[in-house]
C-alpha cells in the first residue's frame, strides 16, 4: 500500500500501524464497511498530521526570528585600560555587546556591564548601518542601560516589549545576539527559573532575573531574550560557569526591571567600582564605620570624571578578589555615608530629584585622606 504521506506502508510490517488499521474486508460485516473504510482515512490523517509539528515549530520560529532580528545590534565600546608595562601610556580596550532597539528615535536596551565606563559607543544593525550612541541612563545593582543614538536609524525596526510577569518557568524562548563576535546568532532554550533579587549576584540588588538553559556566550550580554512571540521579555545579563562558557547557566533582566528603567528618572554615573567592608576595608584603612567604594575605571566625559574622580590605576590581587587599586574610595555622596542602612537607595532618590545646576558633593578618600569633591547636576 501506498503511503499518502510519502514512502511505502506494508500493512502489518508496523505493529502501531497493524493495531491501527481495520481487519480485512472479507472479515468486516456489509453493515460496518463505511464505518471502517471512515476509520483507515482518519488513522492515515493523525498519521500523516502526527509527523510534522516539530518541522511546524521550526518553521515558525524561524518566522518569528526574521521578523524580530532586525531590532537586534551589536554594541562596539571603547574604553581606557591599564598601561601593559609600568609607567606606560594608558590603553584603549574594545569592548563588544548586544543590544535591541526598542523606539523610532533611536533608544537601545542593552546591559549596564557593556557600556558602564564606555569612553564611546557605536551601534550597528543588521543593515550595515553604525552610528554612535551615548548613555541615556543606566542601573549597574539591574544591570540595565539605555542608550540613545545620534540619529533614528535609517530603517527602524522596534522591537515590543512583553510582559515578563506572565511568563512561566518552563516556555520556550530564545535569545538572538553576538556570541564570540558571530552577529545574529540565535540560540534556544526554556526558563529554567525565576531569581528574585540578591538570589544569584549579591551585587545585582534590584535585578529580577530569569535563568535559561538558552546558551550564552561572551557578546551576547546586553541582547534581548525573546519568547515565541517575538516579544521581549528579558535582557541577557550574565552566566554562571566553570569555564566561562555557554555550558553554564544564563540569566536575563526581566523586561519588568527594564520597563522601570525607562519609566523612572535614571542616571549614569561613568564609573565602576567594588564595594569595600569587613576586612578589605580595614586593608585600605577605611575609617569607622569601614565601608567605602573603591572607584576601578571612570568613563571619559562621563559625570564621574568631571566631578575629578580617580580611577585605580594598579592591579591587585587581595585574597581571592582581583581589583584595580589606587583609586579614589568613595565614602558619602550628597552627604549620605555609604555606610548607613539603604544609603544606596536613599542616594539614588536624592540624585534623581535633583535640578540642573545642583550642587553634587562627593567625600573620598584619596591617599589616605579625605577629600570632598563638588560639581553641579547636568
Amino acid at each position: 500500500m501506498e503511503s499518502v504521506c510519502g514512502g511505502n506502508l506494508t500493512v502489518g510490517s508496523n505493529p502501531t500501524l497493524s493495531a491501527i488499521l481495520p481487519p480485512p474486508e472479507s472479515a468486516i460485516p456489509e453493515g460496518s464497511m463505511m464505518r471502517s473504510r471512515t476509520a483507515v482515512l482518519l488513522s492515515i490523517i493523525l498519521i500523516c498530521a502526527g509527523a510534522s509539528p516539530a518541522r511546524a515549530a521550526t518553521q515558525a520560529l524561524s518566522e518569528v526570528f526574521r521578523r524580530v532580528d532586525p531590532a537586534v545590534v551589536e554594541i562596539h565600546t571603547q574604553e581606557t585600560g591599564l598601561p601593559t608595562m609600568p609607567q606606560g601610556q594608558p590603553v584603549s580596550i574594545s569592548g563588544l555587546g548586544s543590544g535591541v532597539l526598542i523606539s523610532p528615535d533611536g533608544k537601545v536596551l542593552t546591559a549596564a556591564h557593556v557600556v558602564q565606563t564606555a569612553d564611546a559607543i557605536e551601534v550597528q544593525f543588521l543593515t550595515g548601518e553604525s552610528l554612535k550612541a551615548r548613555v541615556l541612563s543606566s542601573e549597574p545593582s539591574a544591570d540595565v542601560a539605555l542608550l540613545q543614538l545620534e540619529k533614528p536609524p535609517k530603517s527602524p525596526f522596534v522591537a515590543r516589549l512583553g510582559d515578563s510577569d506572565a511568563v512561566e518557568v518552563g516556555e520556550s524562548v530564545f535569545v538572538v545576539g553576538a556570541p564570540l563576535g558571530v552577529s545574529h546568532t540565535l540560540t534556544v532554550g526554556y526558563i529554567s527559573a525565576r531569581r528574585k533579587p540578591n538570589a544569584t549576584f549579591s551585587g545585582m540588588s534590584r535585578a529580577e532575573f530569569f535563568q535559561t538553559d538558552a546558551a550564552i556566550n561572551q557578546g551576547n550580554s546586553g541582547g534581548p531574550m525573546f519568547n515565541m512571540q517575538g516579544e521581549v521579555i528579558g535582557i541577557v545579563s550574565y552566566i554562571l560557569s566553570h569555564s566561562g562558557g555557554s555550558e553554564g547557566l544564563g540569566f536575563a533582566v526581566t523586561s519588568k526591571v527594564a520597563r522601570q528603567l525607562m519609566e523612572q528618572k535614571s542616571f549614569w554615573s561613568g564609573v565602576s567600582g567594588y564595594m569595600l567592608s569587613g576586612d578589605l576595608a580595614q586593608v585600605f584603612n577605611i575609617p569607622p564605620p569601614g565601608i567605602g567604594l573603591l572607584v576601578q575605571r571612570v568613563a571619559a566625559g562621563s559625570p564621574a570624571d568631571r566631578l575629578g574622580l580617580k580611577a585605580g590605576s594598579i592591579k591587585a590581587t587581595i585574597g581571592e578578589e582581583d581589583l584595580i587599586v589606587g583609586g579614589d574610595i568613595i565614602l558619602a555622596i550628597l552627604g549620605i555615608p555609604l555606610s548607613g542602612p539603604n544609603s544606596l537607595t536613599i542616594i539614588r532618590q536624592k540624585i534623581t530629584s535633583l535640578n540642573p545646576g545642583d550642587p553634587v558633593t562627593v567625600t573620598v578618600l584619596r591617599g589616605g585622606v579625605p577629600v570632598t569633591l563638588t560639581t553641579t547636576a547636568p
